[in-house]
């Protein structure tokens, strides 16, 4: 049986996650820090634990029981930003063994600075849906609403633009999106891409975006479903998902047709 068909409800709460850069670490270590091509099950997981004002040893189990899916509206592009790192004392830095003592050693010989490297995607905007009981839902969404924390699209130094809720109703912004199934909502949420990457090299109008969702009878599997946050016990387990591709009408692929005017906030007109 597929995630399809093991919704715990018929609502899904869906997020806008896009900004000048968004950063989802994978198998990452200090001196260099990866990006996945989507956002990962953790990062969103966090985003909403965040807003709830949850601290890092706080529980996420009912978290974990969320039902996701991503679809790449627009993909970006990869950027590696250079690092170097010092003591500030001037220190030699420390090394990655300890002594017998557990203490972390000093580089050997004498290490002033270190570099590390950090990946981004650069003007990259996904369309993220979750789904579970409805009360949850609603409780994240009021929390998206009015933040504890602040939110940020996988590390604190890449804050999203805004609308970060989705809604299916203008109306109404706070309402919830009714769908069958994580792929029926992803179908749809209107394109969220700006206009210059809706058509490919030839012009054509791409009407066509590659969605990841949870299926327990998936093909695939990710590594990144965290077990807890808490920085002295972090551990992560793996789940289970399905790439495929949904088609978007025409008419709802042109809900962001105004192309960017950096100068709009200025005011006046030119």
């Amino acid at each position: 049986m597929t995630a399809e068909h093991t919704t715990i409800s018929g609502w899904y709460l869906v997020l806008r996650l896009a900004g000048p850069l968004q950063s989802w670490g994978g198998h990452s270590q200090f001196n260099r820090r990866d990006t996945q091509a989507e956002p990962t099950k953790s990062g969103i997981i966090g985003l909403l634990a965040a807003a709830q004002g949850r601290r890092r040893h706080d529980p996420i189990e009912d978290l974990l029981g969320l039902s996701f899916g991503v679809r790449t509206d627009q993909p970006g592009s990869m950027l590696r930003d250079y690092h170097t790192v010092s003591d500030l004392r001037g220190r030699p830095l420390l090394s990655a063994t300890v002594n017998a003592k557990r203490t972390q050693k000093t580089t050997s010989p004498p290490k002033l600075t270190h570099v590390t490297r950090r990946f981004y995607l650069q003007d990259a905007v996904f369309v993220a849906a979750v789904n579970g009981p409805r009360e949850l839902l609603e409780s994240l969404r009021d929390a998206l609403y009015g933040p504890a924390f602040p939110l940020f699209l996988g590390r604190r130094a890449c804050p999203p633009t805004q609308p970060l809720l989705l809604s299916p109703s203008d109306d109404n912004p706070q309402t919830l999106w009714p769908g069958t199934s994580l792929l029926d909502v992803l179908r749809q949420v209107p394109w969220q891409a700006g206009e210059a990457h809706r058509r490919d090299r030839n012009g054509h109008r791409r009407t066509t975006l590659p969605v990841t969702i949870d299926d327990p009878s998936g093909d695939d599997i990710r590594a990144d479903v965290p077990v807890t946050f808490d920085p002295h016990h972090r551990d992560f387990t793996s789940r289970r998902i399905r790439q495929e591709w949904v088609v978007l009408d025409d008419d709802t692929s042109s809900a962001r047709e105004d192309g960017h005017d950096p100068f709009a906030l200025l005011g006046g007109d030119r």
